[in-house]
Formats: structure tokens, sequence, C-alpha cells
């Protein structure tokens, strides 16, 4: 069996299972769990939400702290209920990246422990920003020609 027919075999078999609506879901909403997460945390401590923000260097950081809350939240819903969910996704894509330049700046840290985990955690932020980015690829490949705004 060939390498091409042996993934034609493969991808057969699970297409029916991973096609499901219901699979999607749960994807977009594991891809969202921080920005769902991350804003909880920040309004049941918001004391911790502005320390956060100006320990980051963005002032003034209430209003930044609410900024954050607010578009997070928002662009997950957005995504998970498919309306523009290709506009919310590139959003989250160029947040994350801006957030992961200014959070996890590893190549200013000394070699060891610390700068490893900035390291890993800056190139899992990286992998964020490309999920996103094939969100909206993908909505815009399938939906974007038909214009519907909606997509679930």
């Amino acid at each position: 069996m060939s390498l091409f027919s042996l993934e034609k075999h493969l991808a057969g078999r699970f297409r029916p299972g991973l096609a499901d609506r219901r699979i999607l879901f749960i994807g977009l909403l594991a891809l969202c769990s921080a920005y769902i997460q991350g804003p909880l945390t920040k309004i049941f401590d918001f004391p911790g939400a502005i320390a956060e923000m100006e320990h980051f260097g963005l002032h003034p950081a209430p209003i930044f702290a609410v900024g954050v809350i607010v578009f997070e939240l928002s662009m997950s819903a957005l995504i998970l209920a498919g309306i523009f969910r290709w506009a919310a996704a590139l959003a989250l894509a160029v947040f994350t990246l801006a957030a992961t330049f200014i959070a996890l700046r590893f190549w200013e840290l000394p070699p060891g422990m610390e700068r490893s985990m900035a390291m890993n955690g800056f190139f899992e932020h990286v992998g964020l920003v490309g999920a996103f980015t094939l969100v909206a690829w993908h909505e815009l490949r399938e939906h974007g020609a038909s214009g519907k705004g909606r997509t679930s």
C-alpha cells in the first residue's frame, strides 16, 4: 500500500467522526480556552489584573485590564458562535503575537530555567497565532466567497 493510498484510506475512516460540527466546536473551545479563562480570572481578581498591566508597563492599567477582558471574551464568543469567525480569529492572532512580544521576551533573560520556560511559552503562543490564522484561512476559504457573515 502506497503512502498516498494509506493516507486516503485513513482519512476516509476518520472523516465521518472528525467532520462532525460538535468536534469543530470542541476544537474551537479548546483553542479559545485561555482567552476565556484569562479574562474570568481577571474579573474575579481585578487588582491582580491591574498589577499585571502595570508589570508590563501598560498605562492606564485599569483601562487596559478592562480592554483585555472585553476583547478576549468578545472575540472568543464570536469565534464560538461562528459570527465573523475569520475576523475574530485574526484579531486574536494579532493580539496574541503582540502580547507574546510584550510578556515573553526570553532573549532578554540569562541562560537557565526561567529563560527556557519563557522561550517555550513564546513558541507555544506563536503556535496559537498559527492556529488562529488557520481558523481565519479556513473560514475565508469555505465561507468568504459566499459572503456569509455567520459561519456555523
